[in-house]
């Protein structure tokens, strides 16, 4: 299975490696490039076998992400924001209604985008006769532009709490904006969408628990995100390396008293490769921990224990650090390895770094750094919030 998979996935790298510069330079909504990930049927990889999809765990998921990520961070982004959102309805949702989206997904190669974002409070919801009416503005709604469904939050009018749901991105009443205009992640659409009188019928909402409270199973939400995020960040930072690689070996010149030939003997270039492999491996070795973590952490979802959850947070967070700091560090470190001709327009290479830094800038380390010390030193679990 792994096999075919892998074949899928190499053929769909190639074909985006082609043209993600030009694209990046352009934004909008890279819909061919879409379209082929739904033609591939790698949008049924977590769906269960016997609902019609790969049956695939998180290990697998994340790496493809991460090798996606290495030509083109934005579609590597949507991509795993699709599993995110598929995720959600199993922490959030019934078994019956897992059930349903995810065979649905694997059956239609429906791509999910999302209007979830828990810090964005702008939308509303009022109980009808037949379910709920939203309104209001979303904001980061990433993947939602050329998107079948919209996973959505909206705060509760006449009741206290959150309603989450999933709702066709085509519902009369949704205009999803084009209104993305970051100088990274820019073919992410992680622009806006405004909901008018918007019909969000009963069997839509997500609601496993009868007291409408959030479950400890359901915030393992926070560390899937948290998780593809850091392999969008890694495999950025890995395309980086060798993209920087591979011009300075072929077109660098040598400092002109270094006393070599060619820039690959330069002793000053040498070092800093080194350097950032050893940070480069120091990110993967702490992500494969994550990962396990993180994969023990959903298999265990229905007995899930807070030791076990804060423990998978802590590990999630302690890769996320060393993966900004290489992944940010790489891509701007690399001009000064590459030489002054590498920042020509018609390379592009500054895409690494904009991405990069867009991306960091929604989630400090600051924070994860202080969580992990307090761990360290007075062993308190961080605060469950979105983000930790």
């Amino acid at each position: 299975m792994m096999t075919v998979i892998s074949a899928i996935v190499s053929d769909l790298i190639d074909k985006f490696a082609v043209t993600a510069s030009e694209r990046d330079k352009e934004g909008g909504t890279a819909k061919e490039q879409r379209d082929l990930i739904r033609r591939s049927d790698l949008l049924g990889l977590i769906t269960p076998k016997e609902l019609g999809g790969y049956g695939q765990d998180w290990l697998n998921v994340l790496a493809i992400i991460k090798q996606i990520a290495q030509v083109d961070s934005s579609l590597a982004h949507l991509f795993g924001y699709h599993f995110l959102c598929l995720a959600t309805v199993d922490l959030y949702g019934t078994e019956r209604q897992f059930a349903y989206y995810a065979q649905q997904t694997a059956e239609r190669n429906l791509f999910w985008g999302n209007a979830f974002n828990p810090l964005d409070q702008r939308v509303t919801a009022t109980k009808t006769q037949s379910g709920w009416e939203i309104n209001g503005v979303k904001s980061f709604c990433s993947g939602a532009s050329d998107s079948d469904l919209l996973l959505i939050s909206a705060q509760k009018r006449d009741e206290e709490g959150v309603l989450f749901a999933i709702i066709p991105t085509k519902r009369t009443g949704i205009l999803v904006e084009n209104d993305w205009d970051s100088f990274g992640q820019r073919q992410t659409d992680s622009g806006s969408v405004q909901f008018e009188h918007v019909e969000v019928l009963a069997q839509e909402v997500l609601v496993a628990n009868p007291t409408h409270t959030i479950s400890l199973k359901s915030t393992i939400r926070t560390h899937i995100a948290q998780s593809i995020l850091n392999h969008v960040l890694l495999g950025t930072a890995e395309g980086a390396f060798q993209a920087a690689k591979e011009y300075t070996k072929n077109f660098t010149r040598p400092w002109l008293t270094a006393n070599v030939q060619d820039a690959s003997e330069d002793p000053y270039y040498v070092y800093h490769y080194g350097e950032f492999f050893v940070k480069l491996q120091a990110a993967i070795a702490l992500s494969n921990i994550a990962n396990d973590h993180l994969q023990a952490t959903w298999n265990d979802r229905q007995q899930l224990t807070i030791k076990q959850r804060s423990e998978c947070s802590i590990a999630v967070a302690t890769a996320k650090v060393q993966i900004v700091k290489t992944a940010l560090d790489i891509t701007n470190g690399m001009f000064e390895l590459m030489g002054a001709r590498a920042t020509s327009a018609k390379y592009n290479f500054d895409r690494y770094w904009r991405n990069v830094r867009t991306h960091t800038l929604h989630d400090p380390i600051d924070y994860k750094i202080r969580d992990i010390g307090q761990f360290a030193l007075n062993g308190k679990y961080p605060e469950i919030s979105p983000y930790s």
